[in-house]
C-alpha cells in the first residue's frame, strides 16, 4: 500500500514544498527545519519530499552519525525503529528506481544536506546525510538537496556511532515525522 501512495505523489507531479520539519527523538528531542533546494536538484527533492508525504520517513532511524562528518538516515527499508532490522540500516532505500546525479557547485558545508549513495554517481535512492561540519571532498561528488536553517543544536545531539563506519551501536535517534512545509 505504501508504495502505491509513494507512486502515487510522483505521479501527481511535483510538490510545491519548499522544505521538511522532521521531529527527531533520542538522545536528541526537538525540531529541525529543512530547506530544500528544487532549483538545484529538482529530482532529488520531487523524491524526498513525495517519501515525506508518504510517511516513508516516520520512524528512520539515524544510522550511521560520524562525529565531525555527518548524520546518515533516510533508509525507508530497513531503517524503521519498529520492525526494521537495524542490521541491514543502511542498506536499502525505497521500492523507487534510483536517481540520476545532480551535481551543483554548492559546497559541504556545515548544515549542508546531501544525498547518499553507493560507489555509481547515479545511485541515490532516499537516503540522506546532514553535515556537522565541512567536507570539501564531497563537493562535486554527491547531490546537495538543501540545508538546516532551524535546529542545527538537536542535529548536533545525535547519537553517534560507535560501531565500524559509524554505525550506531544500541538504540539510535530517530526521525519521528517528517513534514513537508510549504
Amino acid at each position: 500500500m505504501r508504495k502505491l501512495a509513494v507512486l502515487f505523489s510522483l505521479m501527481a507531479g511535483p510538490a510545491l514544498a519548499t522544505g521538511l520539519q522532521v521531529e527527531v527523538a533520542g538522545e536528541a528531542n526537538g525540531t529541525v527545519t529543512i530547506d530544500l533546494f528544487e532549483d538545484v536538484a529538482p529530482q532529488h527533492v520531487e523524491r524526498i519530499t513525495a517519501l515525506a508525504e508518504a510517511g516513508a520517513y516516520d520512524g528512520v532511524v539515524f544510522h550511521r552519525v560520524i562525529e565531525g562528518f555527518m548524520a546518515q538516515t533516510g533508509d525507508v527499508e530497513f531503517g524503521k525503529l519498529e520492525g526494521g532490522d537495524m542490521r541491514r540500516a543502511g542498506m536499502g532505500g525505497s521500492e523507487l528506481p534510483d536517481l540520476e546525479a545532480e551535481f551543483s557547485d554548492i559546497a559541504f558545508e556545515r548544515g549542508v544536506i546531501g544525498m547518499a549513495r553507493s560507489q555509481d554517481p547515479n545511485s541515490a535512492n532516499s537516503q540522506f546525510f546532514i553535515m556537522f561540519a565541512p567536507a570539501t571532498h564531497l563537493n562535486g561528488q554527491y547531490t546537495v538537496v538543501g540545508e538546516v536553517t532551524d535546529g542545527m543544536d538537536v542535529v548536533d545531539a545525535i547519537k553517534r556511532g560507535a560501531g565500524r563506519n559509524g554505525s550506531v551501536v544500541g538504540k539510535p535517534d530517530v526521525m519521528q515525522s517528517v513534514t513537508v512545509t510549504e
